[in-house]
């Protein structure tokens, strides 16, 4: 049994090698569009599965796959990854002294079985002048980011609270998915 992990994010990579994990990493193409008409805890988890379902093929018939979507929705403006320096100062600018969410959705398959779930954690980000996101975006940091801010970075500074899974910000519930894999037979901590 092995565990592949389907994202090319360094950080989801990172995260499960914290856990000890040992696994590979395995992506294909998938329709990645979201539909902004449906509800984005719906979505992510669509999203997810989609990923985890493009790379099934490549698997074995008894490897674990891992797949994850993250969102950021701020007065119910959903926001992936900016397109462009513009469209991360845009995003910054909206996040800007208030609550927002970060979604994402997760997909395990394993042979014929797949649970599919998302965890919604709230965070609320302090004022930022126009300068400090100039200055963000211009570090490069929020190019790659859902929400155009890494929680694990030097967005650090613009985090006044968070309420949930920290790691669910960085890009995958960790707690949740740790509970799945202890389901399948999976040894975390050596138990």
């Amino acid at each position: 049994m092995g565990i592949i992990l389907a994202s090319a994010s360094p950080r989801r990579s990172e995260l499960l090698e914290r856990l000890g994990l040992d696994f590979v990493v395995r992506t294909a193409e998938h329709d990645e569009t979201f539909n902004l008409s449906a509800a984005p805890f719906d979505e992510v988890q669509r999203i997810s599965t989609l990923k985890a379902q493009a790379v099934y093929p490549l698997c074995n018939e008894d490897d674990i796959i891992i797949a994850a979507d993250t969102i950021v929705v701020c007065d119910g403006l959903i926001m992936g990854k900016p397109r462009s320096e513009a469209d991360a100062f845009s995003m910054l600018r909206r996040l800007s002294g208030r609550n927002h969410e970060v979604i994402s959705g997760l997909c395990v398959m394993h042979g014929d079985k797949m649970e599919v779930t998302a965890v919604t954690t709230t965070l609320r980000m302090r004022h930022l002048s126009d300068e400090e996101i100039r200055a963000y975006i211009a570090t490069g940091e929020p190019m790659d980011k859902a929400g155009a801010y890494a929680i694990q970075g030097l967005a650090a500074m613009f985090i006044v609270g968070i309420d949930g899974d920290y790691y669910n910000v960085v890009g995958l519930p960790v707690c949740t998915l740790s509970t799945i894999l202890r389901k399948l037979g999976v040894k975390l901590l050596g138990c």
